[in-house]
């Protein structure tokens, strides 16, 4: 079992950044690969960019690329992702998910979500 727990989200202007963290339990979290995700009112639930269990592959949305870099502190359990340049389109409720399998398209773990909202 994983829990994960996100923090960091709150209200920007356009052009700002955050830095979203999701801290996870367990001391198997080098086993998994993570990622986030985010989903706007009245939308579905989209990938926004996932990490390797060691960090060495990331991956992004082409929505997200060179604005968004996810990365991990294996010591500390934890998965972040920056977002630089943030547009409204960005605001949604960002998730933290983790899967054991990475070679699996769905996670097997899921966060509570922190808010982003980024004003024009």
């Amino acid at each position: 079992q994983v829990q994960l727990v996100e923090d960091g989200g709150q209200s920007v202007q356009a052009g700002g950044s955050l830095r979203l963290s999701c801290a996870a339990s367990g001391r198997t979290f080098r086993s998994y690969a993570m990622g986030w995700f985010r989903q706007a009112p009245g939308k579905e639930r989209e990938f926004v960019a996932g990490i390797s269990s060691n960090g060495g592959t990331t991956y992004y949305a082409d929505s997200v690329k060179g604005r968004f870099t996810i990365s991990r502190d294996n010591a500390k359990n934890t998965v972040y992702l920056q977002m630089n340049s943030l547009k409204p389109e960005d605001t949604a409720v960002y998730y933290c998910a983790a899967k054991l399998q990475p070679t699996r398209a769905s996670y097997d773990y899921w966060g509570q979500g922190t808010q982003v909202t980024v004003s024009s």
